[in-house]
C-alpha cells in the first residue's frame, strides 16, 4: 500500500492535477490531449502520467498506437471530488490553445464565457459516472426524503430503494458485484454529498439514455430538459 504522503503527493503538483480533474468527465484521454489542456510540453505530460499510473491514479488503455488513460475507478473520481471541495477556489482558467478548453486556476472566472460554464456546472455536472451539481444534490437529498437511501448510519439504499432502481430505471446490481450500490461523495460546489456508487451511475446513464439531461459543450455540465424536469418530479418528487 502507498502511504498517506506519497498518494497526497501525487495530487500535489499543478500538472498532475489538472489531469485528475479533466479526467472526471469520465472519458479517455490521450497524453496530448491532457499537455493541450493543461499547457504543457507533451513528454512533460508523459512523465507525469506515468507517475499517476505508477501510483494507481489513472489506467492505461491501447488501441494500435494510441495510448489512452481514464481514471482508475470511481473511487479514485471520489477522492478527487472531495479534495476538491477543500480548495478556497477551484474555478477553470480558459486555456488558449485549444477551443472551449479550460484548466484549473486558483482565480474565479476571467470573462463572462468561463463564468456561464462555471455556473453551469455548478447547477448540473457529472462526477465521473454520476450526476453532480446542485442537480446531484437534489435528487440525493429526493431519494432520502423518499425513503429509498437510508442516511441515518451511512448509505445504504432500502428494500423500498432496490425495487425503485429495478422498477423506474431496470437496474438490478448483481451479488457479486464489487462496486458498493450507494456512497456519498462531497459534492465540490454545494459542500453537500450527491450520490455515487451502482446506484448513482445508473441513474446518471438512465438520465443521458432518456434525454433527461444532456451534455452542455465539451466539459461535465449537463442540462436538463423538460423531459427531465418531468420525470424527476414524478419519480422522486424532485423539483430541478
Amino acid at each position: 500500500m502507498i502511504p498517506l504522503a506519497e498518494t497526497a503527493a501525487l495530487f500535489a503538483d499543478r500538472t498532475r492535477a489538472a489531469f485528475c480533474q479533466a479526467l472526471l468527465d469520465g472519458r479517455a484521454w490521450t497524453a496530448g490531449e491532457l499537455a493541450t489542456y493543461a499547457g504543457v510540453r507533451p513528454s512533460t505530460a508523459s512523465e507525469q502520467i506515468s507517475r499517476l499510473i505508477a501510483g494507481g491514479v489513472l489506467a492505461e488503455e491501447r488501441q494500435g498506437r494510441h495510448r489512452y488513460v481514464r481514471l482508475a475507478g470511481p473511487e479514485v473520481a471520489g477522492l478527487i471530488e472531495a479534495l476538491s471541495s477543500y480548495a478556497p477556489d477551484t474555478g477553470a482558467a480558459p486555456d488558449a490553445t485549444t477551443p472551449g478548453a479550460t484548466r484549473p486556476s486558483t482565480t474565479g472566472p476571467r470573462n463572462l464565457r468561463e463564468s456561464v460554464r462555471q455556473s453551469a456546472e455548478a447547477r448540473a455536472r457529472t462526477c465521473y459516472d454520476h450526476l453532480a451539481g446542485r442537480l446531484g444534490v437534489t435528487l440525493a437529498e429526493a431519494m432520502v426524503a423518499r425513503g429509498l437511501v437510508a442516511a441515518d448510519s451511512g448509505l445504504s439504499v432500502t428494500p423500498e430503494g432496490r425495487a425503485w432502481l429495478a422498477d423506474a430505471l431496470g437496474f438490478e446490481q448483481p451479488s457479486s458485484a464489487r462496486r458498493p450500490l450507494v456512497r456519498g461523495c462531497l459534492d465540490w460546489t454545494e459542500r453537500r454529498p450527491h450520490l455515487g456508487g451502482a446506484l448513482g451511475a445508473a441513474l446518471c446513464a438512465t438520465a443521458l439514455e432518456r434525454r433527461w439531461v444532456r451534455r452542455v459543450g465539451s466539459g461535465r455540465a449537463v442540462k436538463v430538459t423538460p423531459e427531465g424536469t418531468e420525470a424527476f418530479q414524478e419519480l422522486l418528487g424532485a423539483r430541478v
